[in-house]
């Protein structure tokens, strides 16, 4: 059975995720250490959300190639880059002290996960649906495209940590913010842990940027054109490098990196989810 063309169980993974962001919203606000998850609870929760990844991964799949074709927007832009993100998290949580981003994504994942089952998208291309060249394409720019959300997730969190610290003792005492920054990583591992997702993310992106040459022909029947999207992709790649690049020679940190990111991605974003927004929202084309 479908809904509005998509799986019936697509509502799913949005409503499960709403459940472990509350579950993850209860466990900050508790008002002591004793009262936290042991363990074996935390490893328990971490295990419970990769049937809910599975369940949206196929979800997905399911509404972006279809026997119409490929159908994509901006809503299967957001949720995919939200799958990947949330994935990215899912194995990168094990090895590195990132779980206090797990709320932020949560939440993020349970509000993109629904917006396909809203808003269908079209049809971009019929003859690309069977091209496995075309799919590796796809899968690379949204897993570079969903580590660089993760990434300005990240900086979210660091730009509000650093105020945080820099809040008077009394007014951040027994707030849940401060429950919630104070089992987050030194602001420093932090940012480590920030450019590591960058870099992995970019050299993703450098793959997608000009591997579009080539499948530009093939998914639209025309030569590469230079239109917002491939502006903003071009652009959004060139403030990535010059990131990475500020970092490796002047040591670039702090806040100043921070909106350098957020600036970056908000670029990125205007390449395609922007302006796939325009059109079938504002425009309705």
């Amino acid at each position: 059975m479908n809904i509005l063309g998509h799986p019936s169980f697509a509502w799913i993974p949005s409503a499960l995720y709403f459940l472990f962001f509350l579950r993850e919203i209860r466990v900050y606000s508790q008002n002591s250490e004793k009262n936290q998850d042991s363990p074996i609870v935390s490893s328990l929760s971490q295990w419970l959300l990769l049937p809910i990844l599975v369940l949206h991964g196929v979800s997905l799949h399911e509404s972006i190639f279809t026997q119409q074709g490929f159908i994509f927007g901006f809503a299967q832009a957001l949720s995919t880059m939200a799958w990947i993100g949330v994935t990215f998290f899912w194995f990168e949580s094990w090895y590195l002290p990132i779980k206090g981003l797990r709320a932020i994504i949560l939440l993020a994942a349970c509000v993109t996960a629904i917006l396909p089952i809203i808003f269908s998208g079209s049809v971009l291309s019929a003859r690309s649906i069977d091209d496995p060249w075309f799919r590796a394409h796809f899968i690379v720019a949204n897993a570079a495209y969903g580590l660089l959300s993760l990434a300005a997730l990240h900086a979210i969190l660091m730009h509000w940590q650093d105020r945080h610290l820099h809040m008077p003792t009394h007014d951040k005492a027994n707030s849940f913010f401060a429950k919630w920054g104070n089992r987050l990583p030194p602001l420093m591992s932090m940012e480590s842990i920030l450019f590591r997702i960058i870099t992995v993310g970019f050299a993703l992106l450098t793959l997608t940027v000009f591997s579009g040459l080539f499948f530009s022909q093939a998914l639209f029947g025309r030569a590469l054109f230079w239109d917002h999207k491939t502006i903003f992709g071009f652009l959004s790649w060139v403030m990535f490098a010059g990131l990475l690049i500020a970092r490796w020679r002047v040591g670039l940190r702090g806040l100043t990196a921070v909106r350098w990111v957020l600036g970056s991605f908000a670029v990125l974003l205007m390449a395609y989810v922007g302006s796939r927004f325009v059109l079938e929202v504002l425009i309705q084309r």
